[in-house]
């Protein structure tokens, strides 16, 4: 084999190397968008949006019409989690001055535990996600005006606490799927068991979520949410679809394709 010969071979040879190079590129930017956005953003007005879509006209008339129903947003890292983390902290939210609603949850959130154990959840598995995830509902409960919207903000914003809580949001999700396989297996397509689609589409971290999590967690946590739908239709309108028909909806969050922020209404 001459020289040139040999060039050649090392160039076309491993795959893998290519492979490594790209898992390389993409973790390179992953932690660049973990670096510029945090997990949980500070509220800001709509102004951001309309920079966002400059030029776009279908887009900004619908980033219009969002100011006449909400006063403000807050933006959620854009890493496969951002449903779990919009829903429970902007639900987390509510409940530091609504007492009567967490006093509701206290007791569901206890009780989530045992639940997801007789549904056949190792105890040992889910043990700790579960306590740190009391942890953080007993402090929003805790009595006093110490803990603010500010401290639930950069209590959300430690990694270690915040993925354990997506975690176990993750959990309780994938056990109302489970629980009532039935009804959920007409929203999976193809001939997926639900156990599976949960194993593979639920529970591993950074999977995006779609209606059929939205409706498990609401389901679940029985906490009314209103989800407006950002989209290239021919309205100005952003559309509004709510889970848990006939609930009153705690949760606002607007979704994009691929990720959820929170909205906050006037």
């Amino acid at each position: 084999m001459n020289e040139n010969t040999e060039t050649v071979h090392t160039r076309l040879e491993p795959s893998v190397n290519q492979d490594e190079l790209i898992l390389q590129q993409q973790r390179q930017i992953e932690k660049e968008i973990s670096e510029k956005t945090p997990l949980i953003g500070d509220m800001e007005t709509f102004s951001s949006l309309f920079e966002e879509y400059s030029g776009d006209t279908v887009y900004c008339q619908k980033v219009r019409y969002l100011t006449t129903l909400y006063k403000s947003m807050r933006r959620t890292r854009p890493d496969g989690n951002c449903f779990y983390r919009a829903f429970i902290f902007s639900y987390l939210e509510l409940l530091l001055t609504n007492k009567e609603e967490y006093e509701r949850f206290y007791s569901i959130a206890l009780k989530s535990k045992d639940k997801l154990v007789t549904l056949g959840f190792p105890q040992f598995t889910i043990e700790d996600f579960h306590e740190t995830f009391m942890d953080v509902v007993r402090r929003v409960g805790g009595g006093t005006n110490k803990f603010s919207h500010m401290d639930l903000q950069k209590l959300f914003n430690e990694q270690d606490v915040s993925d354990y809580i997506v975690v176990y949001l993750r959990l309780i999700t994938s056990g109302q799927l489970q629980q009532d396989a039935e009804f959920y297996q007409h929203f999976i397509e193809g001939d997926r068991p639900v156990v599976d689609f949960c194993h593979q589409e639920v529970e591993p971290m950074y999977k995006e979520s779609d209606h059929i999590h939205v409706i498990a967690l609401s389901t679940a946590l029985n906490v009314g949410v209103r989800v407006r739908y950002m989209d290239r239709g021919g309205s100005a309108e952003v559309i509004a679809h709510d889970f848990l028909e006939g609930q009153h909806p705690s949760i606002h969050l607007l979704y994009r394709p691929g990720h959820y922020d929170i909205l906050y209404p006037l």
